[in-house]
């Protein structure tokens, strides 16, 4: 029994929680990073997160590494539980279980740098992504899973409006689709299919307010969380419509 427990010992991993924190800024997805305080990796940039403490639940910590790493209060994000990732050389200071969370929310303010951050910003994802070198730990691939699974996601449920303020129009909703997606839609076909979606969005009854142009319907999110059919997209750069070819949107 001795030499299994000295075993088991042996093979223990740490606990540590890693936040993906996305939103919509300046008509591109951008990810919340920080440029690390401490070693290893001292001075790179890195998702936010860190070691669960004693008596904390996943989500405490979380939530307590994001506001002392960045600022941002996790209460007022769409979060979520996401993936979690185990191999052994992840991090070179022994084998550490990382707790991936993904949060969601439109424009959300610039960030507070603290904890073992020496400074927070938003950068566009298609940049970290563009160099696996760019990120500490193995975050390249952390963030390229949750940007993946966000725009698969846009497919077949309604994540699309936690971009969106409260109150939005289709024309605000279709921008998350074109960034998030980074292609271009046709605008009437996609304002007839998001509309003829059962519990997609909702009329609030109000415009939008305009400079001298037809006024716009807001709309708010409905009580649906999945669609069917699915929205599906098309694998075309965002410069499609310069180039002359105007995307549809379709359905399964």
């Amino acid at each position: 029994m001795v030499g299994y427990m000295s075993r088991r010992d042996r093979f223990r991993y740490a606990v540590a929680v890693d936040m993906i924190v996305l939103t919509v800024r300046e008509q591109a997805l951008q990810v919340l990073v920080i440029e690390r305080a401490r070693k290893p990796f001292l001075g790179k940039l890195a998702l936010p997160g860190g070691f669960l403490e004693d008596g904390e639940n996943l989500d405490q910590a979380a939530h307590r590494e994001l506001a002392e790493e960045t600022g941002l209060d996790a209460e007022t994000l769409h979060i979520r539980q996401f993936r979690t990732y185990g191999d052994p050389d992840r991090d070179p200071r022994g084998p550490i279980l990382s707790v991936a969370y993904v949060a969601l929310m439109p424009d959300l303010p610039i960030p507070i740098a603290g904890g073992d951050a020496s400074a927070a910003r938003w950068t566009p994802a298609d940049d970290l992504l563009s160099d696996p070198a760019v990120l500490a730990f193995d975050h390249h691939r952390i963030l390229s899973d949750a940007v993946d699974s966000a725009r698969d996601l846009l497919s077949h449920t309604t994540l699309a409006t936690t971009f969106c303020p409260p109150e939005f129009t289709i024309s605000q909703l279709r921008e998350v689709y074109e960034t998030v997606w980074g292609i271009e839609l046709e605008p009437s076909n996609f304002h007839r299919k998001i509309t003829r979606a059962d519990g997609f969005v909702t009329p609030t009854g109000g415009k939008a307010s305009s400079d001298g142009g037809r006024r716009a319907t807001l709309y708010r999110a409905g009580p649906a969380t999945q669609l069917y059919p699915a929205l599906l997209r098309e694998h075309h750069p965002k410069n499609a419509r310069q180039a002359g070819e105007h995307q549809e949107l379709s359905t399964l």
